[in-house]
């Protein structure tokens, strides 16, 4: 399985979230409808410098295969970032009303954490019979 377009695919939406939290955070509390308390907006800009990096990460591991034995701990990183967060998500969205931006991220988190199950747990294609050399 070709993992470039999944690597760009979440750098960029990583990278997009995380710009988002880091610079305009007051926007972001007002827009989630909540009270801009200053330990909520340390905490967004904390969360989107997390984002940032792992968008970096996912940037530069773009050319790497990904899968199986190869490149397994970002794989496996990125699998329990967007499974564990589509189950918040989803936890959320079952207990209070939210909007239709939400309800976006919610699917895309779904879907990420299902190419990355896929990812994680299958042996990348490898081209040709011969294996890698070591």
């Amino acid at each position: 399985m070709n993992t470039k377009f999944l690597m760009i695919s979440s750098a960029i939406f990583l990278g997009v979230i995380g710009i988002i939290l880091t610079f305009m955070p007051d926007e972001t509390i007002k827009f989630l409808s909540s009270n801009p308390d200053r330990i909520v907006l340390l905490i967004l800009q904390l969360t989107g410098a997390l984002y940032i990096g792992f968008a970096a990460l996912n940037w530069m591991a773009r050319g790497n295969i990904i899968g199986g034995v190869y490149s397994r701990p970002i794989a496996m990183g990125n699998f329990a970032h967007f499974f564990v967060g589509a189950m918040a998500l989803i936890k959320f969205v079952s207990s209070v009303p939210g909007s239709t931006i939400i309800w976006i991220v919610v699917i895309i988190y779904i879907i990420y954490a299902i190419w990355f199950g896929i990812v994680m747990f299958n042996h990348p294609a490898i081209k040709g019979n011969n294996p890698p050399s070591a």
